[in-house]
């Protein structure tokens, strides 16, 4: 019976090694966030780069806010910025998660996974998304900083600060993406789909300046403004694997595998921000 329920999924999903899993499926809201200090890192986020108020006025969980494709997603992670978004005295809103995590996920060929929906957003502006904190790649909404017009209304993906690829955002488009980083090459590329389309490649390998110290990747929106409208943006199926990419949106390692194993019977727990391939355990 196990083994039917492995060969099942492994005709669904690739066997890609998971490293560090965002997905908070194990939390009804998002008051875990506020367990996690510099002397006491617990949870699959640091939670620090955020406005003055609590926490759910920046970052919540519901099923709504995921994309209905993830089955591997129990719920989605909503980030909003508004006026109060103003972290350290800096000019401009950030509500930003960063992997918790002693995994490798700086080293070798990794690719970093999530999903992205702007439910309510300010094209006027420029947004930086999802990027490194040396900004070698990430995603970029609005009108950018420096540029001739009064709006953009495109998500771009950027590697080293030039565009390699656009389209139109609008509020009920789910953008699957995954950036394919080898730190070992200095290479990126980019993958990406829509709905529940299966990710294909787009763009690269593109020469990049790989750096990163393993907790330094930004999931969630840094906007150029102290001012303007409140916005949200939605997140679904967020991980970090290593191995061979996962390019199915519909199924996934940590939810496929528990519910193959929950049904054959021989369910058990994971610690999810351990290393896993789950083909093998």
């Amino acid at each position: 019976m196990r083994c039917n329920a492995i060969l099942a999924l492994a005709g669904v999903a690739s066997a890609g090694t998971v490293l560090w899993d965002g997905r908070a499926n194990q939390y009804a809201d998002s008051s875990f966030l506020d367990s996690w200090s510099f002397s006491n890192q617990v949870g699959p986020y640091q939670w620090y780069i955020h406005g003055s108020g609590a926490t759910k006025n920046y970052v919540n969980l519901g099923t709504s806010y995921k994309n209905t494709a993830d089955t591997g997603s129990n719920q989605g992670i909503r980030i909003t910025n508004d006026k109060t978004s103003i972290w350290n005295g800096q000019s401009m809103q950030r509500t930003e998660l960063i992997p918790q995590t002693s995994a490798a996920i700086n080293k070798g060929k990794v690719y970093y996974h999530f999903s992205i929906r702007g439910s309510s957003t300010d094209p006027t502006q420029e947004h930086q998304i999802a990027f490194f904190e040396s900004h070698f790649t990430e995603l970029k909404y609005g009108l950018i900083s420096g540029a001739s017009g009064t709006s953009d209304n495109r998500l771009q993906w950027y590697v080293g600060g030039q565009s390699k690829w656009a389209t139109t955002l609008d509020s009920s488009t789910w953008h699957n993406v995954a950036y394919g980083i080898d730190f070992s090459a200095n290479t990126v590329e980019f993958y990406h789909s829509t709905g529940s389309d299966a990710l294909t490649l787009i763009a690269g390998p593109v020469s990049a300046s790989t750096s990163s110290n393993g907790a330094d990747w930004h999931l969630g929106v840094l906007r150029l403004t102290t001012q303007g409208v409140s916005e949200t943006w939605d997140f679904s199926g967020v991980y970090v694997e290593s191995g061979s990419l996962t390019t199915s949106i519909l199924y996934n390692h940590q939810h496929d595998f528990g519910h193959y194993i929950k049904q054959a019977g021989h369910y058990k727990s994971y610690d999810y921000n351990a290393p896993h391939n789950y083909y093998n355990e």
